[in-house]
């Protein structure tokens, strides 16, 4: 995949320029990329795309953070309780 598929509107370019960016702002900059990104494109693959190009150089920056966090699996649902959990334990 190249650069410009990956970052079609240069989104996350800019989130490496911006001084003093927080994570909570490279998060919402991330789901605006990930809104941008075309339907069915592989979005793993333009992940890695952004950690090459811009995450290398910079492995501290928030937004490099949160690049790794896309490509993280997610947690396996655990029980969380409430009425629907209790139903099974009456007889």
């Amino acid at each position: 995949m190249e650069l410009a598929e990956a970052d079609p509107k240069g989104l996350v370019r800019e989130s490496y320029r911006i001084e003093g960016i927080t994570a909570g702002e490279c998060r919402s900059i991330f789901m605006d990329w990930a809104l941008s990104i075309p339907v069915g494109a592989p979005v793993a693959d333009a992940v890695r795309v952004l950690i090459a190009t811009y995450g290398t150089a910079n492995p501290d920056h928030p937004m490099t953070s949160v690049l790794n966090q896309a490509l993280a699996a997610p947690e396996i649902p655990r029980r969380r309780g409430g009425r629907t959990g209790r139903q099974g334990l009456q007889a």
